[in-house]
């Protein structure tokens, strides 16, 4: 049995009072410190002024007035449903309602025959599609691997192609760029049947990674970010700062920078197109101070990615964040208690839309077919805990008990 949507919120990291300080301290980074930009976003720090922020050209900074700020982010839909081809698995994104999927960018896959890392090809993002399309308890399909064989300028039309042709569920991925954007739209257009069908019903949406932590505007995304909200497809915010690295060594710290950078990012959209539909998609990591590396299996990352929806939900927009990361080179035992903790952690939590959640190895380096399977077990068995104890009549067993008590026994009751 799938259990899909169901209430998290069970586990809770901050309290009540630590959520309102994160969030003062993130408006009082906007106001004070800002974002830096990078060149070619002209036309956007232009719209920004039309609505009260202050930009600093000699200093190529943007500053946020709180208040206009939160105007903005007011305006943010607080639920959004991505919807699947179906309709058997569409993705209702509010409260504490919770969906688990897949996600990242691998760039090798451990060959089914040969049991070796390899790097993955387009054949490899359909067969992981077709299989995630039959494990129930994945609720949806964001690309998982980067195909190594096709050249780069061909890279959208086809992931796109490949990623709808093999499964009916949601399918998110990022895109290269402009013309990569619109030649996804012409093809998710035609499954839809037309333009205005797939606006009403956006099988299909896109990762936009915004924000360069530590507080920087990419200029490439953040035009794929604004194109995407102009023809009304949902986009997660993506921003990814990493504890020690690109974000304070402290959960608190990163936590701040996060809030800050998808503040930033919401409100960009809203000025766009009020009510655009955006997820909230702080993923924030931690580093390995032995070697630099990223840290996705550790439990300050599960603990972490709950508080996230916490400050999602505190400003009433849901949240896209990460788990079932680990360090494990191979489907092991180390995969399989990294993977359970921190999804365990996002499902309990309420995460809304959880990514990573099936088939990643290697610090995001690899996946395997085997650990897709194996993910939808953890998934389920996460999701089953959300479903809690039924006490109704039937499962109270009161006849039951009262047969064994008198003589009979369990197994022929």
């Amino acid at each position: 049995m799938s259990h899909k949507g169901l209430q998290g919120g069970h586990y809770r990291p901050l309290s009540c009072e630590q959520v309102e300080s994160l969030h003062a301290a993130a408006l009082s980074v906007l106001e004070k410190t800002g974002f830096s930009y990078e060149a070619g976003l002209d036309e956007t720090l232009e719209m920004m002024e039309e609505f009260g922020m202050r930009v600093d050209r000699e200093d190529s900074r943007i500053y946020f007035p709180r208040e206009q700020l939160m105007e903005l982010v007011s305006k943010a839909p607080k639920r959004v449903v991505l919807y699947s081809r179906d309709g058997k698995n569409d993705l209702y994104l509010e409260d504490d309602r919770v969906y688990l999927g897949t996600g990242g960018a691998a760039i090798k896959i451990l060959d089914l025959e040969t049991g070796e890392a390899r790097h993955t090809t387009l054949q490899d993002l359909y067969n992981l599609g077709r299989l995630v399309d039959q494990l129930d308890n994945i609720h949806f399909f964001l690309r998982p691997c980067i195909p190594k064989d096709i050249p780069e300028a061909l890279y959208d039309e086809n992931v796109f192609y490949a990623c709808l042709k093999s499964t009916a569920k949601h399918v998110m991925a990022g895109v290269n760029d402009f013309d990569g954007f619109h030649k996804m739209m012409d093809i998710a257009s035609m499954v839809a049947g037309d333009l205005e069908n797939l606006k009403a019903r956006p099988f299909v949406s896109v990762i936009a990674s915004f924000a360069i932590s530590p507080m920087r505007l990419c200029t490439h995304s953040t035009r794929i970010m604004l194109e995407a909200v102009r023809h009304q497809i949902p986009v997660a915010l993506s921003c990814a700062p990493m504890a020690g690295v690109s974000s304070p060594i402290t959960m608190a710290g990163t936590l701040v920078q996060t809030h800050a950078e998808q503040l930033a990012g919401i409100a960009i959209c809203q000025m766009i197109q009020p009510g655009a539909a955006v997820l909230y998609g702080g993923i924030p990591g931690r580093a390995n101070l032995w070697n630099l590396g990223y840290q996705g299996g550790s439990v300050e990352c599960g603990m972490m990615n709950a508080a996230i929806h916490q400050l999602a939900d505190h400003i009433k927009v849901p949240n896209y964040n990460s788990s079932g990361l680990t360090d494990a080179k191979i489907p092991d035992a180390q995969a399989g208690w990294e993977k359970a903790m921190t999804t365990m952690l996002a499902a309990m939590g309420g995460s809304n839309y959880v990514h990573h959640a099936a088939g990643m190895l290697n610090c995001m380096i690899t996946v395997a077919h085997e650990q897709f399977v194996i993910d939808d077990e953890i998934i389920g068995l996460s999701c089953k805990v959300l479903a809690g104890i039924p006490t109704d009549p039937e499962h109270l067993a009161l006849d039951v008990i009262d047969d064994a008590a008198r003589g009979a026994d369990f197994i022929k009751s």
